[in-house]
């Protein structure tokens, strides 16, 4: 088995950071130190409790508020739960409270002087909201998801910016993203076309990504992967990806529903 480089704490808790601002929609408040999100787009980042303080007051009242507020807004409740989440032993309350884990997840980090390699011309821009339109007909979102993924994109406290790949015909047969902040940068919402997969067209996009983002003085590239996707995961270690840490979310059971 391969040893995953050693990332420094510093590193990942920006990567952190960074991954958290690259998903804030309006749809946000603070509860107690806690970032409550209620936005009904596809992201679950961005319809979540991320826990990124510590608070003063008792778990269950902040959770109690949180609960009610998702029910509110009509959607199913998360609670996002990290290496970096607080209080210190978050996961184990929502354990035992019943709260269910789900959609184990891998973040990935990479130098990306290792992935900048890409000819001119194999990826082209392309508007904010013409990709989120595109990614999410492809994916069969709806359209109110679809209308919200662009309205956080757009109001977006990070540098968020779309490129594709086209055939002869101008049809576009895969796409993706990447949010820049400082000198890291995200890659986000990679995906190809059903028809077109088991074609390179999955590493020729996220070359270009690196090289876009390299241009842009990025020095550290992160992406979030689902641990279940193995696909995935081996074109991201062949490409010089590696494992920095995971997280997963809790939901009460009737969430699964």
């Amino acid at each position: 088995m391969t040893r995953e480089p050693a990332f420094d704490d510093a590193l990942l808790s920006r990567i952190e950071d960074a991954g958290i601002n690259a998903s804030a929609p309006r749809e946000q408040r603070w509860v107690d130190g806690w970032l409550l999100r209620t936005a009904p787009g596809k992201a679950k980042r961005a319809r979540c409790v991320q826990a990124v303080a510590a608070g003063t007051g008792p778990i269950d009242g902040r959770l109690a508020r949180c609960l009610a507020a998702f029910r509110e807004a009509g959607l199913p409740a998360f609670v996002r739960v990290t290496p970096f989440s607080l209080p210190k032993g978050l996961d184990a309350h929502l354990a035992a409270l019943g709260m269910d884990k789900v959609d184990d997840t891998v973040v990935m980090v990479a130098d990306v002087d290792r992935l900048s390699t890409a000819r001119a011309g194999e990826i082209t821009a392309i508007e904010l909201d013409a990709y989120a339109r595109w990614i999410g007909s492809a994916r069969g979102s709806t359209p109110l998801e679809i209308a919200s993924d662009v309205d956080r994109m757009a109001g977006a406290p990070v540098d968020y910016r779309a490129f594709v790949i086209r055939d002869a015909d101008d049809r576009i047969d895969a796409g993706g993203q990447i949010a820049i902040e400082d000198d890291i940068a995200g890659i986000y919402g990679v995906f190809t076309l059903p028809d077109r997969r088991r074609q390179g067209l999955g590493e020729r996009l996220c070359r270009g990504l690196a090289c876009a983002a390299a241009q842009a003085g990025v020095r550290s590239l992160y992406l979030q992967v689902e641990a279940t996707n193995a696909p995935a995961l081996r074109l991201y270690r062949r490409l010089g990806f590696a494992e920095a840490y995971r997280y997963h979310y809790r939901t009460p059971a009737a969430a699964l529903a």
